[in-house]
């Protein structure tokens, strides 16, 4: 390996590293310091912490902070919110940015659209809970229960089949679960109010972020939202910017902003003026409404025949 080739392999960002740290520090300090003292502080810290540290999970799956894929794994690998597997996550996440089919809901495995047949064809009751979920009051109340029942639903279906590394994903993730799950009964916090204060709050501040993230375009680059500012953007380690992450997703997180103001024209014209200037204009737009039908206006109309 050349001189130039080892100082690379052995680069860290050290911005992520210290916020990974803080993140895990800060849980730590909500749960054993301040839970005994202000119960309602510390579930909210934790909360925000356990945002934080989605937001962190998909930098380190981006190959950062680090350029060892293990280390970067295993500097997120305690689930504070539980539910979802790094590996799992990082196969699905990485399939999401073939941009070229995003929103395809048979080929992008992060869209919210539904197939038209398999729409029609869903029990009354589901097919509300879906409309309900595409206003951003839905998304963020009950988003998060049937993102979690969905993908739960379908590794169940994975793991069943024996599908490549899914099992092994899982067998990594739950030792991991356990030891969060044994920190948060030390605490002294009881596992339900862990689930309705901490993780379901956490994983609805993301579904903020993820409500208008992408949209059905004809031109693959106008399906990438901007939300220019937030005060959440540090929660979202910028992905508010998300086509500029779209386009450069080695960059790392706090590259990003100075990137999109050095062309921010340019950037608002190649994804097609889908812009916002804050989140509360989404809330202003969509917060009662749905932001679009559940079945997808375009793709898979109908089941595809040989």
């Amino acid at each position: 390996m050349t001189g130039d080739r080892m100082r690379r392999a052995l680069r860290l960002e050290w911005p992520t590293l210290g916020l990974i740290a803080f993140c895990y520090g800060a849980w730590l300090g909500a749960g054993f310091w301040l839970y005994p003292r202000a119960p309602l502080a510390a579930l909210a810290v934790m909360a925000l912490m356990t945002a934080l540290h989605s937001s962190l999970v998909h930098e380190c799956l981006h190959g950062h902070p680090t350029r060892h894929r293990l280390i970067n794994e295993a500097l997120v690998t305690l689930p504070l919110s539980l539910v979802y597997p790094f590996r799992r996550y990082r196969a699905l996440h990485l399939a999401h940015h073939h941009d070229t089919r995003l929103t395809d809901p048979l080929d992008d495995p992060e869209s919210y659209y539904r197939e038209r047949w398999l729409y029609r064809a869903l029990p009354a009751v589901l097919r509300g809970l879906l409309r309900a979920n595409n206003t951003l009051t839905g998304r963020v109340v009950i988003g998060p229960w049937l993102a979690a029942i969905g993908f739960l639903g379908a590794e169940a279906r994975l793991l069943r089949q024996n599908a490549w590394g899914v099992r092994l994903a899982w067998g990594l993730h739950l030792p991991a679960m356990l030891a969060v799950l044994i920190a948060v009964q030390a605490m002294g916090i009881p596992l339900w109010l862990y689930l309705l204060a901490v993780c379901w709050p956490g994983l609805s501040l993301i579904a903020l972020r993820t409500f208008a993230e992408h949209q059905w375009h004809e031109a693959p680059e106008g399906r990438t939202i901007i939300v220019e500012r937030s005060p959440l953007a540090w929660l979202y380690l910028n992905n508010n910017l998300h086509i500029v992450h779209h386009r450069h997703p080695s960059t790392p997180w706090y590259a990003l902003p100075a990137l999109y103001r050095s062309r921010r024209t340019e950037w608002q014209a190649l994804n097609k003026g889908y812009v916002f200037p804050h989140y509360w204009a989404l809330w202003r737009q969509w917060g009662l409404r749905a932001k679009e039908p559940v079945a997808h206006p375009v793709l898979r109309r109908e089941p595809e025949t040989s």
